[in-house]
């Protein structure tokens, strides 16, 4: 785990409670991490995103994702919905405010499990947030974890593999690093950063 000592604990009074955003680039293994924290630590809340891509198979309305068409996406961003949104890969993604808020104000711990387009966003919008990229061990790791999944047509894996590699170069932005190498031992950096007294400025 690499921390960028200096860009993390800001603290807030408003929130009591950790905010702690996990993102990183396509297949590196951001929802399995994120999975694997809600089963073994439940004194963890694990925010659920929207989504405007298809489900794929396994995956239930309002517990890996809630699924909704564009219109309805689009519509919820007008009303202000959203924490955060944005578009990757063609589909749009976003993380409901009201629960994350209720859960900060009611002092729990909560994970964002988020693209780096909302990552941004959420250090714009909610300052006392930490940021955890997850990286993989290599650029091969993460190529062979796309294929892997047998998903998606390769002109999608095309694209995102080009996506990962700009995702890559962000990395700087955010206050800790944590490689994949394993889901138990990356887990396990993450709920200690997650359950970990905020650092106050």
């Amino acid at each position: 785990m690499r921390d960028r000592a200096g860009t993390d604990g800001h603290g807030s009074d408003s929130h009591p409670a950790l905010l702690t955003v996990l993102s990183g680039p396509s297949g590196v293994g951001k929802t399995t991490l994120a999975a694997h924290v809600r089963e073994a630590h439940p004194e963890v809340w694990l925010s659920v995103s929207a989504t405007t891509r298809t489900p794929r198979p396994g995956e239930v309305h309002g517990v890996q994702y809630f699924f909704y068409d564009r219109p309805t996406f689009e519509d919820l961003i007008a009303k202000g919905e959203f924490l955060e949104h944005a578009e990757y890969a063609g589909n749009l993604y976003g993380t409901p405010r009201q629960p994350v808020e209720q859960r900060l104000d009611a002092g729990q711990p909560v994970l964002l499990e988020i693209e780096l387009q909302g990552a941004r966003q959420i250090r714009t919008t909610m300052p006392e947030a930490r940021l955890v990229f997850l990286a993989p061990p290599t650029w091969e790791v993460l190529e062979q974890r796309l294929r892997g999944r047998g998903t998606e047509p390769e002109d999608v894996i095309a694209r995102r593999l080009a996506v990962g590699r700009i995702e890559l170069a962000a990395e700087p932005e955010f206050d800790v690093t944590i490689v994949n190498t394993t889901v138990e031992e990356a887990a396990a950096e993450l709920v200690q950063l997650v359950t970990e007294p905020v650092a106050r400025a």
